[in-house]
């Protein structure tokens, strides 16, 4: 199958990326950010965030882009849904927007009317976040501390109850619904839980990206019908996130692309009005060459993102290496432009007044989620090489 031009980055995916930053450079300013998030420096389990602007970005229809048009969502492709991202990313908008797009791709790869059902909420504006991860924080497929045991029989008579914590839950104080990851005894499933579950505990972490909340989900004794809370039956939960994955790598690319573009433009103008020695910044070369290092490499990530989501729609069976290329390129782009924004800004930059902060620990934060630039080469090792004496590059 032939990729489209432009990375099939259409008309109505411009829209919407023009749209979403008119709206968030005047609705969600640097200035309100730091108001809103960085008033007090001990605020780091506390989960802030404009829940005003959620409700219009709701409206305006951005949980359901990614939906299917057959759950009364947009379909639109990868591509659009990246552009949208990357102004996120560049206005580190406080949201469950991200946790909620990685959770659409996982229901869409579920065949389950407990999965359909979901997809219309979300296209309704409800916020979901996956519980994935175990408490040594892997992300693997098969991994999980949940454990799912059935009773009742099949049918509308069939329960499920889930006891266990997940971990590193993102946004999870803002979820609605949590897409659970547990082991059954014929393998790993996918289960939608109610936040407000009998049985459900949100355990806030202590973090440092003031933009986000993280958390343990505690399930204890949480019984559910069956027929409306299996998205993937056992064992079908890893094929799921297997097919999610190239989709939630590129989306978490393009977030930090955005964030690492607002940090080459803020820093660059600083460089322009900063004088010293009777000179701009900029007028430095140790300051400029920087500042070009820092656009190149988010030109070349930008380039990767669009190329993995491209793939996503239209070359599936290159996917994932094109996605775990971007997310790569994207974490390294991210970590050189954080070190040099604050770097550049001088003595301010290492202050709580100014906002480089946010953006550097957004950063770290998207760097290290589903796996570092080191993680993604190590599994792009693996995948087109093979084990190196017998030992997975990713053990």
């Amino acid at each position: 199958m032939n990729s489209p031009d432009d990375f099939g980055f259409e008309d109505d995916a411009a829209l919407l990326k023009r749209t979403a930053r008119r709206l968030l450079e005047t609705r969600a300013s640097t200035d309100a950010l730091h108001r809103l998030v960085a008033g007090r420096v001990d605020a780091t389990r506390e989960c802030l965030w404009d829940q005003a602007l959620w409700a219009e970005l709701v409206a305006l229809g951005w949980t359901a882009i990614a939906v299917p048009e057959s759950a009364d969502g947009f379909g639109m492709g990868l591509p659009a849904i990246c552009g949208l991202i990357e102004e996120v990313g560049r206005a580190a908008l406080p949201s469950p927007l991200v946790a909620t797009l990685c959770a659409t791709y996982v229901l869409r790869a579920c065949d389950s009317p407990a999965a359909e059902a979901l997809l219309r909420r979300v296209a309704e504006g409800a916020a979901v976040s996956l519980a994935g991860t175990d408490a040594r924080g892997s992300w693997e497929h098969e991994d999980t501390d949940v454990t799912a045991t059935s009773s009742g029989g099949a049918g509308s008579n069939g329960q499920v109850t889930l006891d266990g914590v997940a971990c590193y839950v993102q946004d999870a104080q803002k979820a609605e619904v949590f897409l659970v990851k547990a082991r059954a005894p014929a393998g790993v499933g996918l289960y939608v839980v109610d936040a407000r579950a009998p049985g459900v505990t949100v355990h806030p972490d202590a973090i440092l990206d003031l933009t986000r909340d993280q958390a343990r989900v505690e399930l204890r004794g949480v019984t559910l019908p069956a027929d409306a809370s299996v998205a993937a039956a056992p064992p079908d939960g890893p094929r799921a996130l297997r097919a999610a994955e190239p989709a939630m790598l590129a989306i978490l690319a393009a977030d930090m692309v955005g964030a690492a573009e607002w940090q080459l433009q803020t820093t660059a103008e600083y460089a322009r009005t900063r004088v010293q020695f009777d000179r701009p910044l900029g007028f430095f070369q140790a300051v400029k060459h920087p500042l070009v290092d820092m656009m190149m490499k988010i030109d070349e990530a930008r380039s990767l993102v669009y190329d993995a989501a491209c793939s996503f729609e239209h070359e599936p069976a290159h996917a994932e290496l094109r996605a775990r290329m971007a997310k790569s390129s994207a974490s390294d782009a991210a970590a050189y432009c954080s070190s040099r924004s604050v770097q550049l800004h001088g003595g301010i930059g290492f202050t709580w007044e100014c906002f480089v902060h946010l953006y550097f620990k957004r950063q770290k934060h998207n760097e290290v989620l589903l796996g570092d630039g080191a993680y993604q080469r190590a599994k792009l090792a693996d995948a087109l090489i093979g084990p190196i004496g017998g030992t997975r590059a990713c053990a």
